[in-house]
């Protein structure tokens, strides 16, 4: 575990799924004060904004609902209700390899606004669950790319006159889901409220590119997904 800064305080990109969840964790036992950043842009699995909420309250973590409605600016099948979602990893991608379920630029216009948020409280730390072995056809979740966002992000705010930089953590960047889990429980991580499916509903499809990497996951782990066992206690599967 990582020794916590008494002094840092961060703000934690926030979509209540496996790899942000993790991040918020990492963050709370990393930085002294911590803000998740929940953004709602139009997306069809919009009930991951409403968990997040109830993630960040039950771990007593301030939060902002950032409405940001991408729906008229991009084309994506998580943001266009006439696209449908993939019914595999294997249907995922288009013929130039770039995934259905990309949004263009999405992380790049995130840590634009949360870098205006944190320039604005004094805050210097920026979390990304960012993950680049399951994602790696996304342009926007390399280490490269987090590394470019915080120099643009330290040359264009006060912190090129201040010298107060900002920093862009990516602590899952090279994790598969399996590791990253396996970092979550031993953070103490409670699953079962996290929400992954691109369909948009509490209860998952298991059958989207998200919910395949998720059940992949927790198999290889030997474990149920804690959401399923939450589920079946409720009397929902």
């Amino acid at each position: 575990m990582s020794t916590k800064n008494e002094k840092a305080k961060a703000a934690v990109l926030f979509s209540g799924g496996i790899d942000s969840t993790t991040a918020l964790y990492w963050a709370k036992n990393t930085f002294s004060q911590v803000f998740a950043l929940i953004f709602h842009y139009g997306q069809h699995h919009c009930i991951e904004v409403d968990m997040a909420e109830r993630i960040a309250r039950r771990l007593y973590t301030p939060f902002d609902i950032i409405r940001f409605p991408l729906n008229d600016i991009v084309y994506s099948a998580l943001t266009d209700k006439k696209k449908d979602i993939p019914t595999s990893l294997a249907s995922s991608r288009d013929a130039e390899g770039i995934p259905f379920t990309y949004v263009p630029f999405r992380n790049g216009i995130f840590l634009s606004i949360a870098a205006a948020f944190a320039e604005s409280r004094g805050i210097t730390e920026l979390v990304t669950g960012f993950n680049l072995i399951d994602t790696p056809d996304y342009p926007d979740t390399t280490g490269a790319f987090a590394q470019k966002m915080e120099a643009a992000i330290n040359e264009g705010t006060s912190a090129s006159i201040t010298g107060r930089r900002f920093a862009v953590h990516t602590p899952l960047i090279l994790k598969s889901k399996k590791e990253i889990i396996e970092m979550g429980l031993e953070l103490g991580v409670d699953y079962s409220f996290s929400i992954s499916c691109y369909r948009g509903n509490e209860v998952p499809c298991l059958a989207c590119p998200s919910c395949d990497i998720r059940s992949r996951a927790f198999s290889l782990l030997h474990m149920e997904d804690p959401l399923i066992t939450r589920l079946k206690k409720e009397g929902r599967l």
